[in-house]
């Protein structure tokens, strides 16, 4: 598990941005693979999510995530749900004591955020489509909306696919131009005609500090390249692999 140091500062808030490591997993899915929506035994992932949740100091039908579809939407938590009854969202946010709430991811960035004042956290699954489309920054206004000030959020990124792993061809470089011209400072170019390479990473961690959130970190880590640490959906797919697992970053408030 991995930590950032500006959340593991604050009391009564626990952290983690987890890796592959540590599970009951076997096979494709070695070892702490959170995913449900893989085809890994769920029983077994179930185990793992319960490792998870102990790790955060909540109990497991207190540690909530949603089903990731790429979206915008946020999710405010005031309330725990039975997996099967999970909402579809890519963001969650709750003011809640012994509520844990996780994202999880496979190259996708994960972002974590707290309110220390306020009490609120919140926890984003930003893909490039997310990050794009508003996730930062609706996770951000959910935040707000029940209390937190812009100025007072602290947000740490977490392990994702790195900038030298991310290769993309020139309709994707050609969709950030759309947006604007600035957005050509987030690729490299590769040796491959007309490819370029993608930091997912700083594009989301910029979002962050353009929604006002002043007190930022990033956990430089390459999902793709660490393959004995991370799950990665990219690297699966160039090895024809049938399935990948989900590494989960949560967050939770103490009671």
């Amino acid at each position: 598990m991995m930590k950032a140091a500006n959340l593991k500062s604050i009391d009564g808030v626990h952290h983690g941005f987890f890796t592959r490591q540590g599970g009951y997993s076997s096979g494709l899915y070695n070892s702490l693979n959170c995913g449900l929506g893989s085809d890994d035994d769920q029983e077994t992932v179930l185990q793992n999510k319960a490792f998870c949740a102990a790790a955060l100091g909540v109990d497991d039908d207190h540690f909530l995530t949603v089903q990731q579809e790429h979206t915008t939407s946020v999710i405010t938590v005031s309330e725990a749900w039975k997996n099967e009854n999970a909402p579809v969202a890519d963001g969650l946010v709750t003011n809640v004591p012994g509520l844990g709430i996780a994202v999880l991811t496979a190259d996708c960035t994960p972002v974590l955020f707290a309110a220390p004042e306020a009490r609120i956290i919140g926890a984003a699954h930003a893909g490039w489509k997310g990050a794009v489309s508003g996730i930062i920054e609706n996770t951000v206004d959910a935040m707000m909306q029940l209390g937190a000030k812009r100025d007072r959020i602290i947000a740490a990124v977490g392990p994702c696919i790195g900038p030298d792993s991310y290769e993309v061809g020139p309709e994707f470089h050609d969709r950030f131009l759309s947006d604007s011209s600035d957005n050509d400072c987030y690729f490299q170019p590769s040796d491959k005609m007309g490819h370029v390479y993608f930091d997912i990473g700083k594009f989301v961690l910029d979002k962050i500090r353009a929604s006002g959130v002043n007190t930022t970190e990033r956990l430089k880590a390459d999902t793709y390249s660490e393959k004995d640490k991370f799950y990665s959906y990219r690297r699966s797919h160039h090895r024809n692999e049938p399935d990948y697992g989900r590494q989960l970053s949560g967050i939770a408030l103490a009671l």
